[in-house]
C-alpha cells in the first residue's frame, strides 16, 4: 500500500519481440508496477518524449542468435534519455531454459548486449522463452531445430514449448516496481 506522500511512477515498457513471448513477459510483469504504464512497440517508431516518465523497462528478443537490429539501434540513440530515468533491462533467450544461463552475469546474449549497446542498465534480468514450432515456416523450424540439437534442446515440432519462469518474472517485477 502507498502512502499519500509517495507519488506513483510513470513508467514507459519499451520492447521488441519476433513472436511475442516478450510482450507475454512485459504483461505479466506491467501487473507488479503502480503507477501510470506506457508500453511501446519499438518497431512503430514512435515519438516518446521521455520526460513524462519517472522510469522504463526494456524487453528484447533474440532470434538466431541475434538481438532485432532496431532495438539496438533504438537504445543506442537514445542513451541519455535511457540513463535519465530509473531503468532496467530484460532479455528473452531459449538458452535462458539452462538455470547456469538465466542470469545476465553468464548470459552470452546479456554479454552481447553490453558490447553492442552504448546504454548500460542499472537492472538486468534474462527469461527463457518459448519454443513454438507450430509458428514457424519450414525453413525456420530446420534452423532452430538445428539450434536446439546443438543446444540440447526439443527438436519435437509437433509440440510447442513455452519455457518462460513465470516465478521470476513476477520476482523482477516486483523489484522493478520498487525502483
Amino acid at each position: 500500500m502507498m502512502s499519500t506522500t509517495q507519488v506513483p511512477a510513470n513508467t514507459l515498457i519499451l520492447y521488441s519481440s519476433v513472436d511475442g513471448q516478450t510482450l507475454k513477459i512485459i504483461n505479466r510483469i506491467k501487473q507488479s508496477i503502480e503507477g501510470e504504464v506506457t508500453v511501446i512497440n519499438v518497431d512503430d517508431k514512435l515519438e516518446i518524449d521521455f520526460t513524462l516518465y519517472n522510469k522504463v523497462l526494456v524487453g528484447a528478443s533474440i532470434r538466431y542468435g541475434n538481438f532485432r537490429k532496431n532495438m539496438i539501434n533504438f537504445v543506442n540513440q537514445h542513451k541519455q534519455q535511457l540513463d535519465a530515468l530509473q531503468n532496467a533491462f530484460f532479455v528473452v533467450c531459449l538458452t535462458a531454459r539452462k538455470p547456469e544461463k538465466a542470469v545476465p552475469e553468464n548470459n552470452a546474449y546479456m554479454k552481447k548486449f553490453e558490447q553492442l549497446s552504448v546504454w548500460q542498465p542499472q537492472h538486468k534480468a534474462v527469461f527463457a522463452g518459448a519454443l513454438l514450432y507450430s509458428r514457424y515456416n519450414w525453413w525456420q523450424t530446420l534452423l532452430i531445430q538445428l539450434i536446439m540439437k546443438m543446444t540440447g534442446g526439443s527438436t519435437d515440432k509437433t509440440q510447442d514449448m513455452e519455457l518462460t519462469d513465470w516465478q521470476k518474472v513476477e520476482q523482477f517485477g516486483e523489484h522493478f516496481n520498487r525502483l
